[in-house]
């Protein structure tokens, strides 16, 4: 059973769709990689599942239940966790404080989580007292991918999570997004390094003009002619 399914999904700004009937599923033991090109509607797609985007047309479901444009709170709550590409650590915080603030739903003792989240990110135990604002790029990705597994989620999406990181940060961040899918965390992420990406998926989904263009296995995805020529140099 799927842990998160889009069906036939509408959703766009001011009026006009930028998703014109996607549709995705990924099981909790699954990485989905969503590649296309500028402007096809990758990271719209996020946006719409996690509810920071209107849905005029479609259905989503979390683990069976209907979510469709429910409060991103919510989601939250329901074991769902949303790393954005940009602006997602409080700079002036320090890595432990940045951690701290992804378990605010939580009324629990959350130190075995936080346990949990140095495991997958040794450089932040390291850190933990500096201010997040003072790390690279890569450091701050883990931050910000630690703090959203402080609520223990279900399907974790992520938003180009390697952007501008280097080969060396970019090889260790989709490291840790296989480890945590090992530990039974469904994930679904955008990703502009597409090969590199499909080479871990389960699932890959290529958009284009908002709609499924191919859907398919990475591996299937990776030696397709038709989408090595179109989506990934070659």
């Amino acid at each position: 059973m799927a842990i998160i399914e889009a069906k036939d999904i509408h959703a766009g700004y001011g009026g006009m769709n930028i998703l014109n009937g996607i549709n995705m599923a990924v099981e909790a033991e699954e990485v989905g990689v969503i590649i296309g090109a500028n402007g096809a509607g990758k990271s719209t797609s996020l946006k719409a599942l996690f509810g920071l985007l209107h849905v005029s047309q479609g259905s989503i479901e979390l683990n069976g239940e209907d979510i469709t444009n429910a409060d991103p709170n919510r989601l939250v709550e329901l074991g769902m966790a949303f790393v954005p590409q940009e602006k997602n650590v409080f700079v002036s915080l320090s890595v432990e404080e940045n951690l701290e603030m992804g378990a605010f739903l939580r009324k629990d003792n959350f130190k075995r989580t936080l346990d949990s989240v140095y495991h997958y990110f040794p450089d932040l135990k390291d850190k933990r007292h500096q201010p997040a604002g003072e790390l690279s790029g890569g450091q701050r990705q883990m931050v910000a991918m630690g703090r959203a597994l402080m609520i223990e989620p279900k399907v974790l999406l992520l938003d180009e999570p390697t952007a501008g990181l280097s080969p060396l940060y970019m090889n260790e961040i989709f490291d840790r997004v296989k480890a945590i899918n090992n530990e039974g965390v469904g994930i679904l992420m955008v990703e502009q390094n597409a090969k590199q990406a499909l080479a871990i998926a389960d699932k890959g989904f290529v958009l284009a003009a908002g709609r499924n263009r191919f859907t398919d296995t990475g591996a299937n995805l990776l030696n397709d002619p038709e989408v090595a020529k179109s989506f990934l140099g070659g």
